[in-house]
This record gives structure tokens, sequence and C-alpha cells, in this order.
């Protein structure tokens, strides 16, 4: 379904489908769950044996980015990380401040948010809303430090 949609966009737009973008959008298809980086993504490429260079990767990292087939991302970590895009799927982020793990969010826990201020006038295109925490595995791990500090 990407690589097709990809293909046709690059054509539209007169670029080529070169086998080293193919590559790297099967690395966000192929890890559809996580928040990757553009050393993620050229690692991943490089213990497969595949010769992509760095500049490549970021290069059509924001090729991708600016043909909406994935979003960027900002944790706040001095890095940005990307996500497939899905249409029609908003989701947000919970982010570890313990192990870092980033947990989805699905839209409809926002539903209401989103309700009030749509009645007051705004318009959502887009947007991203991060919440800073402890995930439930960290917080077993912590209470069990503690408790067995006592």
């Amino acid at each position: 379904m990407y690589i097709e949609a990809l293909k046709k966009e690059l054509k539209d737009k007169k670029y080529r489908m070169t086998p080293q973008r193919e590559l790297v959008l099967k690395v966000f298809i192929d890890n559809e769950n996580d928040h990757l980086g553009a050393e993620d993504v050229y690692r991943i490429l490089f213990s497969n044996k595949h010769s992509v260079s760095k500049a490549t990767v970021y290069r059509t990292i924001e090729l991708l980015v600016d043909f909406g087939f994935l979003r960027k991302l900002d944790f706040g970590e001095g890095i940005y990380r990307y996500e497939l895009a899905k249409k029609n799927k908003m989701h947000h982020h919970f982010i570890c401040k313990i192990c870092g793990k980033i947990y989805e969010i699905e839209e409809k826990h926002l539903d209401i948010l989103k309700k009030e201020l749509e009645n007051q006038g705004f318009v959502f295109e887009d947007f991203d809303f991060k919440i800073y925490g402890i995930c439930p595995k960290c917080n077993k791990k912590t209470k069990k430090r503690i408790e067995n500090k006592k």
C-alpha cells in the first residue's frame, strides 16, 4: 500500500523511485510500532547489509515527511523521530521518563477536549499531544525497589 502510493507520488512530482527510497520506507513499514530516528533507520539498513549512505537516509526521510508518508515528532530528546502517517488515525504519545519507551494513545481519549475547542471556533488540521510520566512497567519496578529498602 505505502510502496505503491509512494511510487505514484514520486512519479507525479517527477521523482524516481530509487531502491534506497524504497528501503527506507520499508524500514518504517517493518517497524510500524516504533518511533525511529534517522540514525536508527541507518543502523537497521546497515545491519541488514544494505549500502545506503547516512545522507541518503536523511534526505529520503525528509522527502517522505514532505510527501506526507511520515510524521516528524519531537519528544525533547534533541533528535527527531518519525512514524508512518496513517490517514484518519490520529494518536498521541505517552513518554516514560525512566525507560524512554513511547506508547501510543488513541484519539478517542481526547475527543472531549477536541470537541470543546471546536465549539470555541478552533479548526483542527493536525495536532500532537504528549504526556510525560512513568509507564506501568517502570512504576512496578520502582515500587519493588522502595519495598525492598524497607
